[in-house]
């Protein structure tokens, strides 16, 4: 196998990582929780991971995403490892480590350029607005919730509501998105702060800490936000971010002991598994792809 080395080191005190023009890259768009699950599940399955931020998309379930890796955090996902890129240069030294994955703000066109891609996940999860269409962009392409159509604007989606997360639709549509968030320990929409005005965002707390109904967690644009419920902070906006208006900023966890704001939780497994089978499937289906240790195409 002829490899070379990468010139575009963005670190010269790591170490040489080779390349190889045919890496099994798969991007995933999205840096929620639900898309790093599918990158660790990915990442396992031998595949290179790219996952590229949506900055209409603000990320507060932090502790189980790898979205603080864009601000050079070191986010650990069941031993899977993250990394910020910059270029699409950077890429391959990062994503072809083993149990680690590149993330970066740079979009999928940018990273359509270094060819054809195995795999494309969107996971970003949009509540509203048109699905892009994916098929053709990629060997396998994948549709997350609301909006996807299998053999339509992707080749494969999967179902992401908790009562049918990890569905994978081969023909059809997802079903629509629900209108109110889903129950956590008997509490729904109660459990979130939403923003009622784009602004910025500034608070000393921690994903992790204990809290109390009216205990004032932040300030957006300098308007103090309160907790709504007693509980532990599942959700939180990152200190400084810009946010718009009528997204997520807040998330209380009501459960107590079993409250869980670290890792994958039992929905994004689910979805994080079927992504890997609806993989499997279109391999299975085209024969065209190399056994599923392999990390190099033909």
């Amino acid at each position: 196998m002829n490899m070379t080395q990468n010139p575009a080191r963005s670190d010269p005190g790591l170490p040489d990582a080779p390349i190889h023009p045919k890496l099994r890259l798969a991007v995933v768009l999205g840096t929620n929780e639900i898309a790093s699950a599918v990158a660790v599940f990915l990442s396992r399955f031998g595949r290179a991971v790219a996952l590229t931020h949506d900055p209409l998309a603000p990320v507060i379930r932090r502790g189980m995403a790898f979205y603080d890796a864009l601000y050079d955090d070191a986010p650990l996902i069941e031993a899977t490892a993250a990394a910020r890129i910059e270029s699409a240069s950077e890429l391959f030294e990062i994503a072809s480590r083993e149990d680690q994955v590149a993330v970066t703000s740079l979009g999928l066109t940018d990273l359509l350029v270094l060819g054809p891609l195995d795999v494309i996940v969107d996971a970003r999860m949009h509540k509203r607005g048109v699905m892009p269409r994916l098929r053709g962009l990629a060997r396998v392409t994948i549709g997350l919730g609301p909006g996807f159509t299998a053999r339509g604007n992707c080749d494969v989606a999967i179902e992401t509501r908790p009562d049918r997360a990890g569905l994978v639709l081969r023909d059809g549509a997802t079903e629509p998105q629900d209108s109110a968030p889903s129950q956590l320990g008997g509490v729904g929409v109660e459990r979130f702060v939403y923003t009622h005005a784009a602004g910025r965002w500034r608070s000393a707390l921690d994903i992790g800490a204990r809290v109390f109904k009216g205990v004032i967690l932040g300030h957006l644009d300098g308007a103090p936000v309160a907790a709504p419920i007693d509980g532990i902070l599942r959700g939180l906006a990152r200190d400084g971010a810009e946010m718009p208006a009528g997204v997520k900023l807040v998330e209380v966890d009501p459960r107590g002991r079993a409250s869980k704001w670290t890792g994958i939780d039992e929905r994004a497994r689910a979805i994080g598994e079927a992504t890997v089978r609806a993989i499997m499937l279109c391999e299975s289906e085209r024969m065209i792809f190399e056994p599923r240790s392999s990390l190099f195409m033909d």
